[in-house]
């Protein structure tokens, strides 16, 4: 997932403002497939959760990090931002987004969140269920084309209120099913478009030497 989306149209589809081409060129998104960029993920968490919001670390660790999908967005190879996706039957839910303060305002969250949007649509959800702080209502419905849940009480932790959201998703035209291409289906999260290593070990072996 480097620089515009597959398929643009759905990712884009759930912002209200998409960025434009240009920002999604000087963009990398990527899954974190491996420890390295999992540290990348943490330590972008750091510098915002625990240094600018004061969080505590048995709460913002919160035993689903392993659980999760994370998505990491780099700049000229330096990680700037990060979310992490988690799955429910019916629904999707980002969390723990998170931009770093010298990178704000660049078009990453919008660029980010696109691709979150995209990724989960290719799973087959058509919406996601978000968590904001409260006081950053007006902010996220001027990026997202989300739903406030005015039936849903305020809650809180970590010292903030917070409000539920949700995020209705286009369909996507190459939904992921059970009756999708099973090589399809064992590919690495995110890379469904790309054929696997697994296939490569399925194809048959090239004989060499002469004939007896």
């Amino acid at each position: 997932m480097i620089g515009r989306l597959p398929y643009p149209d759905v990712g884009t589809g759930a912002l209200r403002s998409p960025p434009s081409s240009r920002h999604f060129d000087a963009v990398t998104v990527r899954v974190t497939r491996g420890f390295d960029d999992l540290q990348k993920v943490f330590a972008i968490r750091a510098a915002v959760f625990f240094a600018e919001q004061a969080c505590p670390y048995d709460e913002e660790y919160d035993g689903n990090d392993l659980a999760g999908l994370h998505l990491l967005a780099l700049q000229d190879d330096e990680p700037l931002a990060t979310l992490r996706l988690r799955w429910f039957a019916g629904f999707g839910k980002i969390e723990r987004v998170c931009i770093l303060p010298k990178a704000r305002g660049r078009y990453l969250d919008r660029v980010l969140l696109a691709h979150a949007c995209e990724l989960a649509a290719r799973k087959g959800y058509r919406v996601m269920l978000g968590q904001i702080q409260a006081r950053l209502w007006p902010l996220w419905s001027r990026v997202l084309k989300c739903q406030l849940r005015e039936e849903r009480p305020v809650f809180a932790f970590s010292g903030y209120d917070y409000r539920e959201i949700l995020i209705p998703l286009p369909r996507h035209p190459a939904a992921l099913s059970p009756a999708s291409d099973p090589h399809v289906l064992i590919r690495p999260e995110g890379d469904w478009d790309q054929p696997g290593i697994l296939e490569r070990s399925g194809m048959p072996a090239v004989r060499t030497g002469q004939a007896a």
